[in-house]
């Protein structure tokens, strides 16, 4: 199947360089669908959602960013680093865009940001899936990631690493998604991710849920632990035209996991079903 890859480019939005990946543009079928922002998650740059923006592609208008701090973004020690800024920056990079509509798809870290953007957004903005979002907060259980996990991991791809050496830290992966791994996590600024783990306990993710006003799908995995059946029904109790669906065989990781799953999960949410999907268990 050839590639809807198109091209990487950076542009200047809420006073600093952003850098996107750009898969299918916006001719054909795709012309009359909204654009898809992909925001992904603490430690990943957008190559590494690279295999996601593919079959986004080809379907919909695709744009895969580096959050501010990471990948070919900008990174520094001056930078802001909180929630609100990175929301401004995902809001500020569609109207640069100029994108007329569009929907946000953030995964953990990732969903958190879309969350707080939506609060904000234009019009423009139709739909939000938030892929397992961290639920953690003021007075709330800690996220299960643990903070060395990600301080280790990128300190060793910063001295120079292969996927052997990644293996230690995602044992499941594949030899290329931990190559690509490999290559890729010294881009992501430390500064950036200490910031966001910290975000991860004083940010309210369910202060900003409860107030969504557009279509939301919450999307959850069956492994991991990080949203819990409890979790799901408090946010659908807050927001009840808060979709839910749980793929199976899948942690945090849910793509890597599961990714007939994760693309069947979607429906036609967005407009139109991904062409690459299967049965899933919707709960």
């Amino acid at each position: 199947m050839s590639s809807t890859f198109l091209y990487g480019a950076n542009v200047h939005a809420n006073g600093i360089r952003q850098h996107y990946l750009r898969y299918g543009g916006a001719l054909g079928e795709r012309a009359a669908r909204p654009a898809i922002i992909v925001i992904p998650g603490i430690t990943s740059p957008a190559i590494t959602w690279g295999f996601v923006g593919e079959v986004f592609g080809e379907t919909f208008d695709t744009y895969v960013i580096d959050v501010r701090g990471r990948g070919l973004s900008e990174a520094s020690a001056a930078l802001d680093y909180s929630l609100d800024a990175q929301a401004a920056d995902v809001l500020a990079l569609a109207a640069a865009l100029g994108l007329e509509r569009y929907a946000l798809l953030g995964h953990s870290m990732g969903a958190r940001i879309a969350a707080r953007a939506a609060l904000r957004a234009t019009p423009a903005l139709e739909s939000v899936v938030l892929v397992d979002p961290p639920v953690s907060g003021p007075q709330r259980r800690a996220y299960p990631g643990k903070l060395p996990w990600y301080v280790d991991s990128m300190a060793l791809a910063r001295k120079g690493a292969d996927a052997d050496g990644m293996r230690t830290f995602c044992p499941t992966w594949t030899d290329e998604e931990l190559r690509l791994r490999a290559e890729w996590l010294h881009t992501c600024d430390e500064r950036a991710v200490l910031a966001s783990y910290a975000g991860f306990h004083t940010d309210d993710f369910h202060a900003d849920a409860a107030r969504l006003k557009v279509p939301t799908l919450l999307m959850t995995a069956e492994r991991g632990d990080v949203v819990r059946d409890e979790d799901v029904a408090e946010l659908q109790r807050a927001t009840p035209a808060m979709l839910h669906v749980r793929v199976p065989h899948a942690g945090h990781m849910i793509p890597w996991d599961n990714a007939a799953g994760f693309y069947a999960a979607f429906g036609d949410f967005l407009g139109a079903p991904l062409a690459r999907s299967a049965a899933i268990v919707t709960a």
